[in-house]
């Protein structure tokens, strides 16, 4: 029979008549045959199943191995001993390896003809010592798929107790090493089919025993932990956690957060390697053990950890939400990921730049769940931007990629970022100092923010672009090092050691400011005076005190703010009245008793469509007479009592650097909060200030001369026009023009000069409230990257050629650059941008167009200090950069190597002491949960005792102008 079969097998037959044939030899299995028969078959079936050609011939072997099988059992008893499945299972068979997966199946058909056999349990016992040998060798897949199906069918070959807890750590260890290098589908397809197997059987052996559970999971953590740097684990694990019951995430997170032996390194790599199995198809809950890991993290205040995971991932797994099959695990994972790390900007930065091919690609790709996710995309996004506010050349292609999709209100996104944030402010930066930032394309560094610093950060870089706080210093240097020694200062000349005369010139060049000017770089470059006089409207005596100043803090006219802060509950029909408040203190909301019964001093005012306010019309309000009356009466000497007195206030000594602070915190009274003031304001990129020459004082005048011009509540001009610079008849105002001082024969007051000023520098502030937000800047930009000079006068002012002024006596009037026209006077002529935008390290070229748009495109962005400089007359340099001998000193000097080092060294000892004091305080209280900010504040009040007004404040009598801490 056996030579019938060979012989079968190896003719030229069709398979029809092969298969007759095969079916008459199964059918003779019923009739009796030699032992010596039975052998010759069971060798013949076996060699035709191992090493049969096709699998025609594999078929055929099985037939006629299960037919002979069953009516010879014995036989086939004595054929299939232990000795014959070791022989298999450690030698193969013939050529055929031992690691083959076909002699698994082989063993798993032979076990299921012999599974009512007692001889069968003899062959379990051998099978589990050969399978846990075998996976400790690190089989390939495609042998550990074929062998989990032999185990989940037969688990009494399972390895038990102590064996049964190594086999599964050993087959944990096995999958690690389970690699795929497949570029084809279906080759994947098998990939993920065989790790499946694997994975089901584990699970299966962790139900039926626990107990090998916790160890299987020790084995997990300790293959990702590893910091060998030539073992690089399989994603394949990621299949493992699907199995895992989510009971135990709590239990399991909590006992590692909390070993003291696991190093931050290992978990760091841990962690990575769990967000890499992200990109596994088919594995459930990883996004739920990920972010477990996290909050876990976050507990213990391993912040360190979490901001090196964050910054390193955070590109990966937004790359996965291009993958429908794992999109909705990675989108969880990266909310949380960006949503917590609220200390900084610098996660959800990086991942800016590939936001808006996302959106497109899901708006086309034709999916019935697009759609729906591209909703919890772009509601995430939109918390983002709220969080991270002020950086409008990074979001503007953002904003209109979304802008027709639903977005969130303010409330819902307080709410999310509320509950999301786990870091605190003080360790927040504990990783970022160390990555020192070189220069962006527009050759300037920025500042890295440290925790509450970007109001620093934007003072510091406004004052930068203030070049002469340093060319007029190192030009003094260079003049005084080539000037020559003179040997006496009354010759008209003189002679040094070797008899050479110097010119009278040459001893009388020098430079005024530093050399007899006795006030401080601050005050030459930012101070200027005030006179701020009362006038007693009953015997018209003027008293008048002088003081220094080094800017100008602005409120708005109350009834011209829109208060678009959050609003308190009560009565909305109220009607907007003016307080004749003090000049600097801000618009404050005036109570209901005010509001219902106005004196005086307040007016009523019709609520109008007018255009925005603008720089100069909040300079004219500040410059503008103030009524002093009633409870704020003043007191005159001359009438020894207290009248209705009027308070104005003249600039009389213009800075070379004009500093405008805008109060748009203001102090609503009758909610008792402190609002922002969101009004927009027009900035204009040149400028005119009213500057009254300098007189003697006149302490008291009669009452019988002529009283100062002043505009009181007994006029009928409306006091909204304070507001708008006056106008003048042309012929008028030709006439009173005599070399830009405007002489005004009006009783005894000073003459005006009308002194120009280009805009420098503008500090902008993002964010609904004081107590939170962020604050960037923007510098005109005078050097090019390459370090070089270039000329940024593009604005010139009308008549400054021939001196002439342009403004009325006492208002403050401008030149408005069109947006598009500013933009063309900034690039007209040259390559390189004049304007730079200031965002901590980030340092980007722009445009004066987006100085001026800036709130009309992001409305909680507003300008709130603004820096102009003094406009240089013909022949002067606009540029600030004095010139020594034709040449120009470089704007910006190479910091010094030993200063660098000095930096990086103090950056180092600092985070080391943050370490340590988190070490100490995660050891003295475990259990202390991570604390964090509401609302995600990136900055509140700027530093020192002035507050986000910037020096704003009330105060009456003379004390009136604030100071702008630096």
């Amino acid at each position: 029979m056996d030579k019938i079969l060979e012989g079968l097998v190896s003719s030229n037959h069709s398979v029809p008549v092969k298969r007759a044939i095969v079916k008459k030899v199964v059918e003779a299995a019923e009739r009796e045959v030699t032992e010596e028969q039975c052998r010759a078959l069971f060798t013949l079936t076996i060699r035709l199943i191992l090493l049969g050609e096709d699998n025609f011939q594999k078929q055929i072997g099985l037939q006629v191995l299960e037919a002979y099988a069953r009516y010879h059992r014995p036989e086939f008893v004595h054929f299939f001993s232990k000795e014959f499945v070791l022989g298999l299972l450690q030698q193969g068979y013939g050529h055929l390896d031992r690691k083959d997966p076909v002699i698994i199946d082989c063993i798993h058909c032979c076990l299921r003809l012999l599974i009512s056999c007692p001889s069968v349990l003899e062959l379990f016992c051998v099978i589990q010592v050969e399978v846990l040998r075998m996976v400790c060798e690190r089989p390939e897949p495609a042998l550990c798929a074929h062998l989990s199906i032999l185990l989940s069918d037969f688990v009494q070959c399972i390895p038990r107790d102590k064996s049964g807890i190594l086999f599964c750590q050993q087959l944990v260890r096995t999958i690690s090493y389970f690699h795929c290098f497949a570029s084809q589908e279906e080759e994947l397809r098998e990939y993920v089919g065989q790790v499946t197997k694997v994975s089901t059987l584990l699970q299966n052996i962790w139900k039926a025993d626990p107990a090998t559970l916790l160890p299987s999971l020790q084995e997990v953590f300790a293959i990702i932990s590893s910091t060998d740097p030539s073992f690089d684990p399989s994603i394949a694990l990621a299949s493992l956690v699907q199995h895992i019951p989510v009971q135990m995430i709590t239990v399991l997170i909590k006992s590692l957060t909390t070993d003291q032996n696991v190093k931050d390194g290992s978990m760091t790599k841990a962690l990575c390697r769990m967000i890499d199995w992200l990109s596994w198809p088919l594995a459930q809950h990883v996004d739920t053990w990920i972010i477990a890991l996290l909050k876990g993290l976050a507990a213990v205040q391993k912040f360190t950890i979490l901001i090196d995971v964050t910054l390193l991932k955070i590109e990966l797994v937004f790359s996965r939400l291009w993958y429908p099959l794992v999109r909705q695990g990675a989108l969880a994972v990266l909310s949380h990921m960006l949503l917590s790390f609220q200390h900084s900007p610098e996660a959800f930065h990086l991942v800016v730049p590939h936001v808006v091919p996302l959106v497109q690609s899901l708006r086309t790709d034709g999916l019935p769940t697009s759609k729906t996710f591209l909703v919890q995309f772009t509601e995430l996004i939109h918390c983002m931007m709220y969080q991270y506010s002020g950086f409008p050349d990074l979001y503007d292609h953002i904003v209109e990629a979304i802008k027709d999709l639903p977005k969130p209100g303010e409330e819902k996104i307080k709410l999310v970022l509320n509950q999301s944030a786990w870091t605190s402010q003080s360790n927040s930066f504990a990783s970022g100092l160390l990555r020192q930032a070189g220069k962006s394309e527009t050759g300037k560094t920025g500042l890295v923010n440290l925790g509450n610093t970007c109001y620093m950060n934007s003072i510091i870089q406004t004052l930068f672009m203030a070049t002469e706080l340093h060319e007029e210093e190192k030009t003094l240097q260079v003049l005084e090092s080539t000037k020559p020694k003179v040997a006496s200062p009354v010759d008209t000349s003189s002679k040094d050691e070797t008899g050479q005369t110097f010119p009278k010139e040459a001893k009388e060049f020098s430079f005024t400011p530093a050399g007899n000017d006795s006030r401080t770089l601050i005050e030459r470059t930012f101070g200027g005076k005030l006179i701020t006089g009362i006038r007693c409207m009953q015997c018209n005596c003027i008293s008048e005190k002088e003081e220094p100043f080094t800017d100008l803090s602005l409120a708005f006219c109350p009834f011209a703010t829109s208060q678009d802060g959050p609003q308190c509950e009560g009565p909305s029909e109220e009607p907007k009245v003016l307080c004749q408040g003090s000049v600097n203190g801000g618009s404050e909301v005036p109570d209901p008793v005010s509001a219902k019964a106005p004196t005086s001093n307040v007016h009523f005012v019709p609520v109008t469509h007018e255009p925005p306010l603008s720089v100069p019309d909040l300079v004219n309000y500040f410059l503008a007479p103030e009524i002093l009356d009633e409870d704020n009466a003043y007191f005159c000497e001359k009438c020894n009592s207290l009248q209705r007195a009027e308070k104005s206030m003249k600039v009389v000594s213009a800075p070379e650097y004009l500093i405008l602070t805008l109060l748009r915190f203001s102090y609503d009274a009758k909610c008792h909060v402190r609002r922002k003031i969101l009004d927009n304001v027009t900035i204009p990129a040149l400028m005119r200030l009213p500057v009254h020459l300098p007189s003697t004082p006149t302490q008291c005048l009669s009452s019988s001369s002529s009283p100062l011009q002043v505009d009181s509540p007994e006029s009928s001009e409306n006091l909204a026009k304070k507001l708008k610079p006056s106008q003048k008849d042309e012929e008028e105002e030709e006439e009173d023009r005599i070399d830009g001082t405007e002489q005004i024969n009006r009783g005894r007051e000073m003459p005006v000069q009308s002194v120009p000023y280009v805009l420098s520098s503008v500090v902008m502030h993002s964010g609904i409230s004081s107590e939170s937000g962020h604050y960037y800047s923007y510098g005109r930009n005078i050097s090019g990257a390459d370090g070089t000079q270039h000329p940024a006068n593009h604005f010139a002012l009308p008549g400054l050629e021939n001196g002439q002024a342009e403004c009325s006596f006492s208002t403050c009037s401008a030149l408005t650059v069109a947006p598009e026209q500013g933009d063309n006077l900034s690039n007209s002529g040259q390559e390189a941008r004049d304007w730079l935008l200031f965002n901590d390290s980030r340092v980007t070229f722009t445009s004066f167009q987006s100085v001026q748009n800036i709130t009309n495109r992001f409305p909680k962005d507003t300008a709130y200090v603004l820096m102009y400089r003094k406009q240089e007359l013909p022949g002067q340099n606009i540029n600030g950069g004095l010139m020594a001998n034709g040449m120009r000193l470089s704007a910006e000097p190479p910091l010094h190597k030993e200063l660098l080092d000095a930096i990086i060294k103090d950056n180092k000892l600092y985070l080391q002491e943050q370490e340590l004091n988190a070490r100490t305080q995660t050891l003295q209280a475990p259990s202390s949960s991570c604390s964090f900010r509401p609302n995600g504040s990136d900055d509140n009040n700027p530093p020192g005792s002035c507050g986000p007004s910037g020096g704003g404040g009330g105060g009456g009598g003379f004390n009136t102008i604030s100071r702008l801490v630096f």
